[in-house]
């Protein structure tokens, strides 16, 4: 779970259900591919853990999590919003055109950008550690369901250019969730799915 803590004392929550991984200098999707590091993907060489944000389009940020290997790190996909809808919902609205119908919950962090506007996810997180941070960091999850649950695993989004890796079964998302961004049904029919154990 995901846990983002608000100056007004307030704690966002959300179970990550969706994510991709982004292999470093072989992954001709990543952005530290060839191993280029830059000032902007800095935190991708930065020890496991390390908060890595960038900004898409200009104005949307998306929030990924530095891992094992030279260059490597996980991009957040999805949430299954648990605490705080209300204020996920505020801060989404910000970014909505007045009068626009109300977000449903499985619609409040059904994608990269929309999780880091409901859990109000800034810029200067950049290359903080997950371990220590008090105003953002992950936790085991107590409600987790007893059983272990299919974990689909897929060909990244809206990477296409990126050659052979544009079709490496690299997303990973919870069989049936309703809060995943974007189903892949040929994954999901094809077998490209594991039990999640280890939770």
């Amino acid at each position: 779970v995901l846990v983002r803590w608000r100056a007004d004392g307030m704690e966002l929550r959300g179970r990550v259900v969706e994510t991709e991984a982004y292999l470093g200098g072989e992954d001709q999707a990543s952005h530290s591919a060839g191993g280029r590091r830059t000032e902007r993907n800095t935190a991708m060489f930065m020890k496991p853990g390390t908060i890595y944000v960038y900004q898409i389009y200009g104005i949307y940020l998306c929030m990924n999590i530095s891992s094992q290997g030279e260059g490597a790190a996980v991009l957040l996909r999805s949430l299954e919003p648990v605490q705080g809808q209300e204020v996920m919902r505020e801060l989404r609205g910000t970014r909505r055109k007045e009068g626009a119908r109300t977000l449903k919950d499985r619609e409040l962090c059904n994608g990269p950008s929309k999780l880091c506007q409901a859990l109000d996810i800034k810029r200067g997180f950049d290359r903080r550690d997950l371990a220590c941070d008090s105003e953002v960091w992950l936790e085991w999850d107590p409600q987790a369901p007893p059983e272990p649950q299919k974990v689909v695993s897929a060909p990244r989004v809206g990477i296409d250019s990126a050659g052979e890796w544009a079709v490496k079964p690299l997303r990973f998302y919870i069989q049936g969730h309703p809060c995943v961004s974007v189903l892949d049904r040929a994954a999901e029919r094809n077998g490209h799915s594991s039990l999640d154990t280890d939770r």
